[in-house]
């Protein structure tokens, strides 16, 4: 059985939530007690028993010194018995102090030391009481006797003896009290004094003695109450805090709690030189698994990555915690660098072996799976604990962009995610006021007719002393940081302004981020710029690229329902170096897809010649015009009109240039503004 301590203090913590739940219904707490009640006289007979065994020894110890220092007295008042009486006190002290040390080292129970406590008070009378009636004053003798009740005193009120044993003590001592009233020579008047006062001195201490064990257990109570109520306050407390750091859904730390062991970690790197790891982990087309599954399956999916990434981390000692959304976060005591590879994926291996179903991705996998990006400390890291996160995160984006479902351990040295990719960031945000952005355009030859029939728009950056920053570096920083759409935005309204508005090409390609498909309001804006340049839609093509971040969420699908309303044309980039290209066949009417240049490349062998064929076919199959990339050799020309190509483009057709080099010759057609208006 539970005592009430136990009972009052049990308080369910299971889970979050449920803390939550009790802390929201929980009335106050209110004691009830049963101050007779068995199980706290129980309680307090423990207590009381460890208290009395801490004082016995110091309390046996002095009443020891005072009782053999009353000799002074023997020795005025009995001095011809006093030595007697003296050698009895000694003996009776030494051996009372020889038990009761032997006791203590025994470890014997504490109802045999009050034992010996109250016969060393009982016998320490009785052996200054026999030789001291022998002394020859009996006057001084009957008068001496009155000093027998500070022995009563003794049990009753010097030692916290059990109630019942003090009177037993006490009422011994009385007895014999008045055994020696009765037997010396006195008068009457004087034994009837003396043994009233006896009598008074039995009851007085006695009375007083319950008092005290009645308050005693009282002040038990109140404490008992107290620290029970503390607990339960304490406890409470530590719920409430417990629940500001977990994450109500996975149980995990939250990111508050994870970004106090962050600045613990960083605290100690500065101190000490204790290098350790950040991770992010983020589940892949997590928002398609909430969609097609559901909210509650979606939320099953989390907690399950997460109980299986907190039991891999232990092994690890690390630390684990829900970062947001479906975003974790680990951090971990790292020696070397080969470690942090180890660790990641192990984190990828684990979820990916849980083996939950996703049938929604097209990426030729069917479970769910993680991207992992790691970063650790070095002495370029800096001074500021932001910058590991920072590091961490591009390190994800990067293994992201990589085709998920793999790791990344963020290089200094790799230029996407260098110091210098942070310099393109921040170039990027000043590059369209400061004119360091502009437009080259590549001619798009129709094959049939050998005339140039399109335009694709390639976007330049320049740094501010003029050097040029490769598409392919600064492309990727773009869409990072979402300084992509300001640029494609740009970018459709210059070559609206340039080419367009004065006819002086009739299409022109512009490429678009699946990052800008996904954007609330792309088209609105699109259909804006065309309306103000007065250019017809039909006359701008947006170029998709066929990758791993196109995914086919009805956010996107409905942005270029809306882009073909108003009579854009719809361009598939770069088909066949992804998983999605067929899947994009099926769903999107497109108007031409742009094969990509490899398998032309690749024609010099029969086996990549009739991969080319074969991808024509198809793509012929579906209805769409065929334009096929990286023309570049007269042999290469007479492939692509051995397959009947529609148009193509590459260095043979034209390389990139200005847009002056196209305003020569302005095509003339009627221009067509019934869908720009109408959008």
């Amino acid at each position: 059985m539970q005592s009430p301590v136990q009972m009052g203090f049990v308080v369910t913590n299971e889970c979050a939530s449920s803390a939550l739940a009790d802390i929201a219904h929980a009335e106050p707490f209110e004691p009830r007690y049963e101050p007779r009640s068995d199980e706290l006289r129980h309680l307090y007979r423990e207590e009381g028993q460890a208290k009395r065994r801490m004082d016995a020894r110091p309390g046996l110890w002095i009443a020891v010194a005072i009782y053999l220092l009353f000799s002074a007295t023997d020795l005025l008042l009995i001095p011809d018995v006093a030595l007697y009486t003296i050698m009895a006190r000694f003996a009776v002290g030494v051996t009372a102090l020889l038990i009761l040390e032997a006791q203590l080292r025994r470890g014997v129970g504490t109802e045999w030391i009050d034992v010996t406590c109250a016969g060393a008070i009982i016998f320490g009378y009785v052996g200054w009481l026999c030789p001291a009636v022998m002394g020859a004053d009996k006057e001084s003798v009957s008068y001496y006797m009155v000093f027998g009740t500070i022995f009563m005193m003794s049990a009753n009120l010097f030692f916290t003896f059990k109630f019942s044993l003090s009177i037993v003590t006490s009422a011994i001592i009385l007895v014999i009290l008045y055994a020696v009233n009765y037997f010396v020579p006195s008068t009457l008047m004087y034994k009837l004094v003396f043994g009233t006062f006896y009598i008074s001195c039995f009851t007085f201490t006695s009375y007083v003695n319950w008092k005290l064990n009645e308050e005693r257990y009282n002040v038990f109570l109140n404490a008992l109450e107290a620290k029970i109520q503390h607990k339960e306050a304490t406890e409470r407390g530590q719920a409430l805090l417990n629940l500001s750091r977990t994450d109500p859904l996975t149980g995990l730390e939250n990111r508050r709690a994870i970004d106090e062991k962050l600045r613990d970690y960083w605290s100690d790197w500065q101190r000490s030189g204790s290098s350790f790891v950040a991770i992010l982990i983020d589940v892949d087309f997590f928002k398609r698994f909430n969609d097609y599954y559901g909210h509650q399956e979606g939320d099953r999916c989390l907690i399950l990555v997460a109980n299986a990434l907190a039991e891999m981390i232990k092994q690890h000692n690390g630390s684990i915690g829900r970062y947001g959304g479906e975003e974790f976060i680990v951090l971990a005591r790292m020696e070397k660098r080969e470690q942090v590879a180890d660790i990641a994926e192990a984190i990828r291996s684990t979820v990916e072996n849980l083996a939950l179903p996703h049938e929604q991705r097209r990426d030729g996998i069917s479970v769910v799976t993680v991207s992992v990006g790691a970063a650790f400390t070095r002495p370029q890291t800096g001074a500021k604990l932001e910058k590991i996160i920072h590091e961490a995160d591009r390190a994800l984006y990067l293994a992201k962009a990589g085709g998920r479902n793999c790791t990344w351990l963020f290089d200094p040295n790799d230029p996407q995610s260098s110091d210098e990719s942070e310099n393109i960031a921040a170039l990027l945000k000043i590059a369209i006021g400061q004119d360091l952005v502009s437009l080259v355009y590549q001619p798009i030859q129709n094959v049939t007719s050998g005339r140039v029939e399109a335009v694709e728009a390639l976007m330049r950056l320049k740094m501010l002393d003029g050097t040029s920053v490769p598409p392919s570096l600064f492309i990727p920083v773009a869409e990072r940081t979402g300084a992509v759409l300001a640029l494609g935005r740009w970018a459709i309204r210059t070559v609206c302004t340039e080419l367009l508005a004065d006819d002086h090409v009739r299409v022109v390609s512009v490429n678009v981020s699946p990052i800008q498909l996904k954007t609330p309001g792309f088209a609105t804006s699109v259909a804006a710029i065309l309306s103000e340049t007065g250019v017809a839609g039909s006359r701008l093509a947006l170029e998709i690229t066929e990758g791993l971040e196109m995914e086919m969420h009805s956010d996107v699908l409905r942005c270029i329902s809306d882009l073909k309303l108003l009579g854009i044309r719809i361009w598939l980039d770069d088909f066949g170096t992804g998983f999605a290209g067929l899947s994009w066949l099926r769903l999107i009417d497109f108007d031409t897809v742009k094969i990509d240049r490899s398998f032309l490349h690749d024609c010099g062998t029969p086996r990549g010649k009739a991969m080319l064929q074969d991808i024509i076919a198809l793509v012929r199959n579906r209805g769409h015009k065929i334009l096929v990339e990286g023309v570049e050799t007269d042999e290469q020309m007479a492939i692509v009109r051995e397959f009947d190509i529609d148009k193509i483009q590459g260095f043979h057709v034209g390389r990139p240039a200005p847009a002056a080099s196209f305003r020569a010759r302005p095509v003339t057609y009627k221009r067509q503004f019934s869908v720009v208006k109408s959008a």
